[in-house]
């Protein structure tokens, strides 16, 4: 399809096709204006977020980085008391917190551990 043909489609003079693929290449395009163009082509117009990792996945790493910051600050406190933990009890600690933290909520907030 020509430029004078999707301009007459959408209602536009021909020079604001050009203006509109350069919005759409430097991402400053308006979602109005996609939808717009998708209707003068007889589409829909999809605008999704695609994870990067499975929501179990995303929600795994999560619980046990929250895990691990809680117990990291409970470390701190048990290192001036001279009771430190071994490396695989704190492995076996994170990943049991972490599993119980998962059916929480207040996983995703930052301002405080979650009470497990």
């Amino acid at each position: 399809m020509s430029t004078t043909e999707l301009a007459a489609r959408l209602g536009v003079s021909q020079s604001r096709i050009p203006a509109m693929e350069q919005a759409e290449v430097a991402g400053s395009i308006r979602l109005e204006t996609l939808e717009r163009a998708a209707r003068a082509l007889d589409c829909r117009l999809m605008y999704v977020l695609v994870p990067n990792a499975s929501l179990e996945e995303t929600v795994q790493t999560r619980a046990r980085q929250k895990a691990a910051d809680h117990l990291r600050a409970v470390a701190h406190n048990m290192r001036l008391e001279d009771q430190t933990v071994g490396g695989d009890d704190t492995t076996d600690q994170v990943a049991e917190l972490a599993a119980r933290l998962v059916d929480r909520r207040g996983l995703w907030a930052d301002d405080r551990p979650a009470d497990a």
